[in-house]
C-alpha cells in the first residue's frame, strides 16, 4: 500500500499504519500520538519523525 510517510519511520510502522487506515498526513491530524503509539510497530521514533513532518506542514496530531 502506498503512503505519504517518509521511509525513515521504518517498513513495519508504515505497514501497520496503513493496515489501520492511515496513509496520509491529513489522516494523522485526526488521531493523537498516544493512540498511534498503541499500534504494534509504531514507536517513539516513528511518532517523532511524523510529528516533525506534520509541523513542517503546519499540522499536528490531534490532542
Amino acid at each position: 500500500m502506498t503512503t505519504e510517510f517518509p521511509r525513515a519511520i521504518g517498513k513495519v510502522a508504515t505497514r501497520e499504519l496503513a493496515a489501520n487506515g492511515y496513509t496520509t498526513f491529513d489522516q494523522l491530524t485526526k488521531v493523537s500520538a498516544k493512540e498511534l503509539l498503541g499500534i504494534h510497530g509504531v514507536g517513539p521514533k516513528s511518532i517523532r519523525i511524523l510529528g516533525e513532518e506534520l509541523a513542517a506542514r503546519g499540522q499536528s496530531f490531534a490532542d
